[in-house]
């Protein structure tokens, strides 16, 4: 099917109210429009060359759960909460009593994208594995009594009530069936489709479907990095475009109901590569200043620690990995005393790498601010 001539699905009639059926999408697709190819080619170097960093910068991973915590804090912000991510970094009993929520929505986040990540090695992207990422989303948190896990057995709606809703996704009836013919077109190896044409229809069936009471919208962000990695265009989950669709909301929300109203599928898949290419770009100057910024403190600044430099070396790393510590955690970090702990951050703020956070005479907590905002300032 040309995209041009894609129609969207219909409204079907139930009790008092009409809700959206979507067409299914499980077919080969052809992309005939110039614009379309022309940013497909720009948005297929980008996610590469963004791949070759992800791979080549030393210590990766660490960097990646930064990425991580901003995609987990930026997609659940999407949603209302409001845990930013210095909050996000501390530990529960160190949040206000009434944030706790909201910072354990983020957390659960963050489990669920390394669960779903470390699970492609035994699934691939299908519905086992949707269900399983939903349910660590809504463990214990707000939504944990609309069944976390299972596809919604009611019907449900984006707006305050039925009657004056925005859109009413399909009958529960249709999930079945519709998520099905999804999973199918996910894994179909059978059709030619270009992975990040194939993930942005992708992402708009999922939402349209919205196949559980709560979490779709988490759940649909999370997807797009999910599928990615489970078909080897990146080989770290390195790429996630929350923060685009947070900056450009309305038009995140617009576009994917103008291709419901009127089946424009090709103005979808426009913004959604230009999502791409923003992002990749974004991410791959992150990775550039994470270089930039790792040479300096190795080769300038650690060697000033004299025979403290290994411990100051452990220090870095622990930091790169969260760069917010407080003197018990780096004594533990490193298996040294408090006293020795203390010193070792003193001399870090000496050198420009930690700054204090909290205002506190006790209990303080440092932050490793350089590093912190090569991720909050993008």
């Amino acid at each position: 099917m040309n995209i041009e001539d894609f129609v969207s699905g219909r409204e079907v009639s139930q009790y008092k109210y009409k809700s959206f059926s979507p067409e299914k999408i499980n077919h080969e697709w052809v992309i005939s429009n110039p614009e379309i190819n022309s940013l497909l080619a720009e948005a297929n170097r980008l996610t590469g060359e963004l791949n070759a960093y992800s791979q080549i910068v030393p210590d990766v991973d660490f960097f990646i759960s930064m990425h991580i915590l901003k995609e987990a804090t930026t997609s659940s912000r999407i949603e209302g909460t409001k845990t930013n991510m210095e909050e996000a970094l501390v530990a529960r009993e160190d949040i206000n009593p009434e944030m706790r929520d909201d910072w354990a929505e983020v957390q659960n986040y963050i489990k669920a994208i390394n669960q779903s990540i470390s699970e492609l090695e035994n699934l691939p992207v299908s519905n086992r594995l949707i269900k399983m990422t939903h349910k660590i989303l809504l463990s214990g948190v707000r939504g944990r009594h609309k069944l976390p896990g299972e596809f919604r057995k009611s019907q449900n709606w984006i707006g305050s009530t039925l009657k004056d809703a925005i859109f009413i996704p399909p009958h529960h009836s249709e999930i079945p069936e519709l998520m099905g013919d999804l999973e199918r077109f996910i894994n179909n190896e059978e059709i030619q489709v270009p992975h990040l044409i194939r993930i942005a229809i992708i992402h708009y069936q999922f939402e349209t479907i919205h196949p559980f009471l709560d979490g779709n919208g988490r759940l649909g962000r999370l997807l797009i990095t999910l599928y990615l990695v489970s078909k080897s265009v990146l080989k770290k989950p390195s790429l996630y475009l929350s923060d685009f669709f947070e900056k450009n909301k309305a038009y995140y929300y617009d576009n994917l109901m103008v291709v419901r109203v009127s089946g424009n599928l090709a103005q979808w898949i426009r913004f959604f590569l230009v999502g791409v290419i923003e992002t990749s770009q974004s991410s791959i100057q992150v990775f550039k200043d994470i270089i930039s910024l790792r040479e300096e403190i190795y080769s300038h600044k650690l060697p000033q620690l004299g025979s403290k430099t290994p411990k100051g070396q452990k220090l870095i790393r622990r930091l790169f990995h969260n760069p917010i510590i407080d003197a018990r955690q780096a004594a533990s970090a490193l298996q040294i005393s408090a006293s020795t702990a203390n010193r070792l951050i003193a001399q870090f703020v000496d050198l420009g790498i930690l700054s204090e956070l909290t205002g506190y005479k006790r209990n303080r907590k440092y932050i490793f601010k350089e590093y912190f905002d090569l991720f909050k300032k993008r």
